[in-house]
């Protein structure tokens, strides 16, 4: 065990966005046993504050389903994989003939963009977003990028330019169903997983653009492979990464498509599954090692 890639929410953290003290404690044991340790998580940047407060992380964390990369320590975008603009509206586009009712929003490096119906008011109101039609507020933020370029006198594109991830929900369906006809609809264009137990929204990427593949990058430039990679998951935006790593554990209390794709199961989130592996995966390294 060289690296342990960890997701988050359900994994590690609660719905509270608490982490149990058993697990901190396990994460801290494997940094000072000299074990590289990476977040790999749905969420992007501005909602790793569980993290730094908690676990007094800053590392790396691999964002957005793998299509940011960032650096705690100073808050910086060390990598992006953006879908370009014409794929995003193709994608809606297609979606909302499938779904006359659905609703989308986009996350961009810049910000985050709503669309009316996408959540309440109240959600709006609390984090500072203005709904309005992706095809507007994108391409606002989108030029607004070019003309500061221009004014700083570079001829460089932009290269915060385009969607980190796109989302779209619907009411009264599952989420995998939701998940079956939208990839099927749209797979041409866009990667698409989810990673919400109890309402249909998706999560949708650059092709080609998920967890592991990121992960794989990471783990790269450290010149650690897959075979010494410790991973922990519970949803079907885990997937890949559970099958990638030479130690894919999915939760006891996680999907049945991640379970399925993992070679190993952990306990139960509940029961602090991650920490009980890292636990016993620590002692077996210690019992190994040299006097």
């Amino acid at each position: 065990m060289r690296l342990v890639a960890s997701d988050m929410d359900g994994t590690i953290i609660d719905r509270e966005g608490r982490i149990s003290d058993r697990t901190v404690r396990a994460f801290h044991a494997c940094r000072e046993a000299g074990v590289e340790v990476v977040f790999v998580t749905g969420r992007p940047p501005r909602w790793l504050v569980p993290l730094q407060e908690q676990l007094d992380f800053d590392g790396t964390v691999i964002c957005s389903n793998g299509a940011v990369m960032y650096r705690l320590a100073d808050h910086k975008v060390q990598e992006a994989f953006l879908m370009p603009q014409e794929s995003v509206f193709q994608a809606v586009g297609i979606i909302q003939k499938l779904y006359p009712d659905a609703a989308f929003a986009a996350e961009t490096i810049k910000g985050f963009h709503v669309e009316p119906g996408f959540v309440d008011k109240a959600t709006t109101d609390q984090i500072g977003v203005t709904p309005g039609k992706l095809s507007d507020t994108l391409v606002a933020e989108a030029e607004a990028g070019a003309h500061e370029a221009e004014q700083a006198g570079s001829a460089e594109p932009d290269p915060d330019a385009g969607v980190a991830k796109l989302l779209a929900k619907v009411p009264g369906i599952s989420p995998d169903d939701f998940l079956a006809v939208v990839a099927d609809a749209v797979g041409h264009l866009v990667s698409v997983t989810h990673s919400s137990p109890g309402q249909a929204l998706l999560e949708m990427a650059l092709p080609e653009v998920n967890k592991a593949a990121t992960l794989e990058r990471f783990a790269t430039r450290l010149g650690i492979g897959a075979k010494d990679v410790v991973a922990f998951g519970d949803m079907p935006n885990d997937i890949q990464m559970l099958g990638w790593a030479g130690h894919g554990y999915a939760m006891a209390s996680g999907h049945p498509g991640a379970i399925a794709a993992a070679n190993w199961t952990a306990p139960a989130f509940a029961s602090d599954g991650v920490a009980q592996v890292l636990e016993a995966r620590l002692a077996a390294l210690n019992e190994t090692a040299p006097a």
